[in-house]
């Protein structure tokens, strides 16, 4: 073991002019004040390396984006368990569902009308010039049951129900308020998540029920009042093009959507970290994502649900 001394001068002042000695030697300033250089030694000790030589994955760590997206296959499967067992608590997804449901009516049903009005002027319009004004309530009633009921009800509950989950949660989780909740023995994912995903997976079917009668009533009345074709023609023209299987898949559909809506906020919520901005990035990031798991999944179910050549219009020709 090689021992290195290494002399760093620290000077130090007298007020009295007297002798001061270090190794041997004695300096003096021209103000008459003496002083000398205080030998420091510091001992360096060549030691053999404790730690293993770095590597790539030993400063590695996954981007918030990934672990964030495996939290959520995570969660979903925690939650699919949980609920098989049992183990739900009642009591609060009964509060989830009044939220979830008769709270978000009113904007639902809002939304649903005006976009129902809008699509009626661009159908009639194009539809009248060719004629075949009998087709547009089966036309508008299939556009609504297949594709607009069921995305514009989620997109609606995404922006309202889920960024509400992801800030209380996210809230709840800077504040620690989730670790309380295990050191006194509940499970958060029993009190917090679980209640939530049932709620807004029970609550959409029939949220895009509703939005699709009140659009199609808003269309129907839209049409007769401005364009002078009568309610009868337009309800008749969809009774004819309507099959069952075009409301189940668009429940199916809300269904799906509302378990991805509140999966994913209920993720974002309780992986967030960085306090009140960690808060709102984490409200932010969870719509977005949920819109786009939305219109991802709706393409697969449709491509599923709809193959091949359709022929539901022939009988409202």
């Amino acid at each position: 073991m090689q021992t290195t001394s290494q002399l760093h001068p620290t000077y130090y002042f007298s007020s009295r002019r007297s002798s001061i000695r270090s190794n041997g030697r004695m300096k003096l300033r021209d103000d008459g004040h003496a002083y000398a250089p205080v030998i420091e030694e510091d001992i360096n000790t060549n030691h053999a390396p404790s730690s293993e030589p770095e590597t790539f994955f030993s400063k590695w760590s996954p981007p918030k984006y990934l672990w964030r997206g495996l939290s959520v296959l995570v969660l979903a499967g925690q939650v699919i368990i949980r609920t098989l067992k049992g183990k739900v608590h009642w009591r609060n997804t009964l509060q989830q569902l009044e939220r979830v449901g008769p709270k978000s009516v009113g904007v639902c049903l809002l939304t649903s009308a005006f976009v129902g009005m809008a699509f009626t002027i661009q159908f009639v319009r194009e539809f009248t010039r060719l004629g075949l004004n009998r087709s547009v309530g089966g036309v508008l009633a299939l556009a609504f049951s297949r594709e607009l009921s069921p995305v514009v009800t989620s997109i609606v509950v995404a922006g309202r129900i889920g960024s509400a989950f992801a800030a209380e949660l996210g809230t709840m989780q800077v504040s620690e308020q989730t670790d309380t909740l295990r050191v006194l023995g509940s499970n958060p994912v029993d009190y917090l998540v679980t209640p939530r995903v049932i709620a807004s997976s029970l609550a959409l079917p029939f949220l895009t029920l509703m939005c699709f009668t009140v659009g199609m009533a808003s269309s129907a009345l839209l049409a007769d009042s401005v364009y002078g074709i009568s309610i009868n023609i337009i309800l008749d023209s969809a009774q004819r093009a309507l099959r069952s299987w075009d409301i189940i898949s668009a429940m199916i559909k809300s269904q799906v959507f509302g378990m991805i809506i509140s999966i994913v906020s209920c993720a974002w919520g309780v992986t967030t970290m960085g306090g009140a901005k960690g808060v709102g990035e984490s409200t932010t990031s969870a719509v977005v994502i949920s819109l786009v798991g939305i219109f991802m999944a709706d393409f697969a179910l449709s491509y599923c649900f709809f193959q091949g050549a359709g022929d539901s219009l022939k009988n409202c020709v």
